[in-house]
């Protein structure tokens, strides 16, 4: 991970434009390439970011990041406060909540719940990629691949995830072509907006329905 912190103004341009005037902003590149521009405030979520796989060129006036998509974030840099890399080594993976972990158990059981009509059968759970694993992998009654992400609360940030494992996992010739479905007790409606856009099914899991309560209680949007 490379870390810089630095006097700048960031543009983008894709889907629509935005821009940031200049100020003291934090540039993180992750080991995958994604780049995002952090504030000193606002949480967790960046300002502004390029999903890998991507393009970064480093030039005198900054940096310029660049997708297949044709997106392109210009980042006009002034003054470089602090530049560091680490090597983070591999990570072990997120430990899941009572809750969500349950939940993968139950769906790694019976994936056809996920959507009845398509036979889903389980791969294998925790399918790796090179950024992390996929809580299930699945196919269909077609042959088709399935990546299914599973979440307590299905939000923006979840819709991301499963987008990067699946163009990572469309990469291997034996899995393409592959769709996703989130699957969560909750999906928020700007979730569903995004997920709709990436093709991305989303499945709401009534939980106590899973384990035996009801067996009607899954709503596919």
């Amino acid at each position: 991970m490379r870390l810089v912190i630095a006097h700048c103004a960031v543009t983008y341009e894709g889907r629509l434009s935005a821009h940031l005037p200049p100020a003291r902003r934090l540039l993180m590149v992750k080991a995958d390439g994604c780049v995002a521009v952090h504030a000193d405030g606002g949480a967790y979520k960046p300002l502004n970011w390029m999903n890998a796989p991507n393009t970064l060129e480093e030039h005198d006036a900054g940096w310029t990041v660049r997708n297949a998509k044709g997106e392109v974030l210009d980042i006009a840099i002034d003054e470089v406060l602090l530049d560091v890399s680490e090597d983070l080594g591999e990570d072990p993976g997120l430990s899941k909540d009572g809750v969500e972990a349950h939940l993968q158990e139950l769906l790694a059981a019976h994936p056809e719940a996920l959507a009845p009509a398509e036979g889903l059968r389980l791969v294998r759970r925790e399918y790796p990629t090179d950024i992390g694993p996929v809580d299930l992998l699945c196919r269909d009654a077609d042959g088709e691949t399935v990546a299914v992400e599973i979440k307590r609360r299905g939000e923006i940030d979840g819709v991301e995830q499963l987008t990067r494992y699946l163009e990572r996992l469309g990469r291997d010739p034996l899995l393409a072509p592959v769709r996703g479905i989130l699957a969560a007790q909750r999906i928020k409606p700007q979730a569903r907006v995004l997920a709709g856009e990436r093709g991305i099914a989303c499945v709401e899991v009534d939980y106590d329905a899973l384990r035996g309560r009801a067996s009607d209680d899954l709503t596919l949007f």
